[in-house]
């Protein structure tokens, strides 16, 4: 537990912030997991808008910090190939 003043409020603005930053990934997750679904359906025109969709959350979370720039264009990059395989 913290003992000082300042240790509490740390510990508080800690939380926040994780919860925050717990749901934001989750929005990303979900993102990802909307294109998949419309990949393993088959469905080329949904599969391309869910990716469009995606990549806003994506790139989003990416200038947020909340996921590394590198794992956002990594996880659209796959989707994007897994669609073009598609045809």
């Amino acid at each position: 537990m913290a003992n000082s003043k300042q240790a509490r409020k740390r510990a508080r603005q800690s939380d926040g912030r994780n919860a925050l930053r717990s749901a934001q990934r989750s929005r990303v997750r979900s993102a990802i997991k909307s294109v998949r679904k419309a990949i393993g359906g088959g469905d080329a025109p949904a599969a391309q808008a869910a990716l469009r969709a995606a990549t806003r959350v994506i790139d989003s979370m990416a200038d947020k910090q909340v996921v590394h720039k590198n794992n956002a264009a990594r996880n659209k990059s796959r989707l994007a190939a897994a669609i073009k395989a598609m045809a």
